[in-house]
């Protein structure tokens, strides 16, 4: 039956894993890239940094395991959501990307909710102008670079310019699609009523596929680049988020999937549409055909652990950090953590939102300090799902948990006394690349669905479970809330 390869284009480098027909990973190959801040607050990439990642990772796995490229059958895609990629008429770059993690667009998001309309905005796309999304860093090009825009002929995301330059042709799927703030969400398709509103040219925008379906098939021109085989499949694949869930399993209704990686992501999946009234949580469609899902983003999860170690215990292994975090009963001492190191999406969309240490006092350690970085990442997380129940999805009895933060045995178990619900781990670890694979697997037939793929090759193991401590960091955890409100005028003033 051959392999099928998952393709991630995140903002760090491309990774290309080797699935075979068994659902186990071969091989993987990777090629890494820097990314540029022209200026405080920008963050922008070279898309031909992409391509040339893409080519050096897929020869690299095809050299490691010895697989032909003819015995390839099918190729999925995923990477960073958001960047907006524009092109010319012949498909040159006409900048660099604008990443999703670039901030330059605050004056933009306003102008969109005048433009749409507030609630409008949220009723049709699910989600409020958030400065990470793409329609802002085009309404910006549109303000502040008129020359690239009057020659802009497509708009892509990042993995779809790998697409272009693996197929020749130009789509994207409905999942990353619905992150560009562009989307009907319940049609599943571009918005006329916001393309229109905000002056953006509908044929710039490329046709929509769901995730397992096939998009185009690879060039000469770029089968001779990679070593793939001329007229081999590529299907639409997903985001990032959207493609992680896909490979832990996260494919049914009500089931919730959470990624503790830099950033913190809560994950549910949906039957049909759901948004949050005010767009403090996410909604998109699904990389599964006919789904749709929640999402709750948290910027500095993980990133919150690493930035302490590396400010207060430099070079220290994190199993002996969070080892002695471990030692220091539940509230920390009375220690709170905000772990808004880099501004906030979830729950609150405050991009000078702040970090702060709240309580200390003289008998605290590094022990506590630590204690109170695990357990303000979780409060967080807490609040992200209470936002998309209130919402109206069912509160989750058991969480598919996923990334490095959860390799710690402290973290778990505060996360399942936090969220109320047993954490499990899965037994599929390349996350994104994993879930573009599968879907991969599913456009060359060894699957009936993306459901039945998951089903098959996503196995949780439950490795925490809610205990006694519940009520006390029930208790903590109201505390918590108060802080945010408080501290948000001083931070603007900041």
């Amino acid at each position: 039956m051959g392999h099928v390869l998952g393709i991630d284009a995140s903002t760090t480098a491309v990774k290309a894993i080797l699935l075979d027909d068994s659902g186990a990973v071969r091989g993987i190959g990777s090629a890494g890239y820097e990314l540029s801040v022209p200026h405080p607050l920008w963050s922008e990439q070279d898309p031909r940094l992409w391509w040339d990642g893409t080519v050096a990772a897929i020869r690299a796995v095809l050299a490691d395991t010895g697989v032909p490229g003819d015995d390839v059958v099918a190729v999925g895609l995923t990477g960073q959501m958001h960047g907006a990629v524009l092109l010319d008429g012949a498909n040159e770059v006409l900048r660099p990307a604008i990443l999703w993690n670039d901030q330059r667009t605050g004056a933009e998001c306003d102008l969109i909710r005048e433009a749409v309309g507030a609630e409008r905005l949220v009723a049709v796309t699910g989600n409020d102008a958030l400065t990470g999304f793409t329609a802002p860093k085009l309404v910006w090009v549109r303000d502040h670079e008129p020359d690239v825009w009057a020659r802009i002929a497509h708009v892509l995301l990042p993995k779809d310019y790998v697409r272009l330059r693996l197929t020749g042709g130009h789509a994207m799927d409905k999942a990353d699609g619905s992150g560009t703030m562009l989307f009907d969400l319940a049609a599943r398709d571009w918005s006329p009523e916001v393309l229109a509103a905000l002056g953006i040219d509908a044929a710039w925008m490329p046709p929509t596929y769901e995730g397992p379906e096939v998009t185009g098939a690879v060039t000469a021109e770029a089968a001779a680049a990679t070593g793939l085989r001329a007229g081999t499949p590529v299907v639409a694949g997903g985001g990032d988020q959207a493609a992680n869930a896909v490979g832990v399993g996260a494919v049914e209704p009500g089931v919730v999937a959470l990624s503790l990686g830099t950033s913190g992501v809560v994950f549910a999946t949906t039957a049909r549409p759901l948004f949050e009234a005010r767009g403090r949580v996410h909604a998109f469609c699904h990389a599964v055909p006919g789904r749709w899902h929640m999402m709750s983003v948290m910027l500095s999860a993980a990133g919150s652990l690493r930035w302490f170690r590396d400010a207060v215990a430099p070079g220290m292994a994190y199993d002996d950090l969070v080892g002695g975090a471990g030692e220091v009963p539940v509230g920390s001492g009375g220690l709170l953590f905000l772990p808004y190191l880099t501004g906030e999406r979830s729950p609150h969309p405050d991009p000078l939102a702040r970090g702060a240490f709240v309580g200390l006092t003289l008998a605290h350690d590094r022990r506590h300090l630590a204690r109170a970085v695990l357990e303000g990442v979780a409060f967080g997380l807490r609040d992200g799902l209470d936002l998309m129940v209130a919402a109206g999805m069912p509160a989750p009895s058991v969480i598919r948990a996923s990334g490095g933060g959860v390799a710690s045995p402290v973290w778990r178990q505060i996360l399942a006394d936090v969220l109320g619900a047993e954490i499990a781990t899965v037994n599929t670890t390349e996350g994104a690349a994993y879930g573009a694979g599968l879907l991969a697997a599913v456009a060359a037939g060894w699957f009936a669905s993306v459901e039945d793929a998951a089903a098959a090759l996503a196995t949780a193991t439950t490795v925490a479970a809610p205990g006694p401590d519940v009520p006390r960091y029930a208790a903590v955890h109201d505390v918590y809330r108060e802080l945010y409100p408080a501290l948000a005028p001083s931070f603007r003033r900041m």
